[in-house]
């Protein structure tokens, strides 16, 4: 698994966990605004990006992965900041290895099984071939607030996903519940949600920070499903706060 690492290298480790379907590009405007505030940690995810030859096959084993990652490069533990599919595997980590977790900050994670998965799995996989054109990446790019600047990135990577990652990595976050482990994290923990988010988003942000006592919640106003791209400097000051 591809990992890049930026900041102050004597500084505290932050590791960021991007969504499905982008990498860790999509986390350059939030480290352009921490500086060196943070030593930050960006794997490409089994799949994605710069890792894309590795396919997903499901959160557990990816979680176990970044694990490994962070018993590497901050044995001691690091914040973790995790967006949608990033942010259901920031709450697993947090759930399974808490002693490599020092805060969790979950941004826009789903975390209510949507309804008839298989159905929704099968369409995706019927228009699979879709993510190899332009046009439709496009619009997708979109809907994800993906800024011009990145637009290259998206689309690069968007045509070299495969079918299989599509079908696990997607399958894996519309069916993700809770593990029991949440409700005992003892650390930090903030859940962030956009305010222009589908109810689904916002009803698993509640359900996230009612089964953890003592997390915080925020609505951050004006934002749809793209808090990392569309506020950057709001997500970078969160960040350099809590580190």
């Amino acid at each position: 698994m591809y990992v890049h690492e930026a900041g102050n290298a004597d500084a505290p480790p932050i590791l960021l966990l991007h969504g499905g379907g982008v990498a860790g590009w999509m986390w350059r405007p939030t480290l352009e605004r921490l500086e060196d505030s943070a030593r930050v940690i960006v794997p490409d995810l089994p799949g994605h990006g710069r890792s894309a030859a590795e396919p997903y096959r499901s959160h557990e084993e990816t979680a176990r992965k970044v694990a490994e990652v962070l018993e590497e490069r901050a044995p001691q533990g690091a914040l973790v900041a995790g967006f949608s599919l990033g942010a259901q595997l920031t709450i697993l980590l947090a759930a399974t290895r808490p002693e490599l977790v020092t805060d969790a900050v979950v941004v826009s994670a789903q975390a209510k099984p949507m309804p008839f998965p298989q159905l929704t799995l099968g369409l995706l996989a019927a228009t699979a071939p879709l993510a190899r054109q332009r046009w439709f990446a496009k619009l997708q790019a979109k809907q994800l607030f993906v800024p011009d600047e990145l637009l290259t990135a998206y689309l690069r990577d968007s045509a070299g996903t495969t079918r299989e990652t599509l079908v696990a990595s997607v399958g894996e976050n519309i069916r993700f519940t809770l593990p029991a482990g949440w409700a005992d994290f003892k650390n930090p923990a903030l859940v962030m949600v956009g305010e222009r988010e589908r109810p689904l988003m916002r009803d698993s942000a509640r359900r996230i920070h009612d089964a953890l006592p003592g997390s915080e919640l925020t609505t951050v106003p004006g934002c749809g499903h793209g808090i990392p791209l569309q506020r950057p400097d709001l997500l970078a000051l969160t960040l350099a706060e809590r580190v």
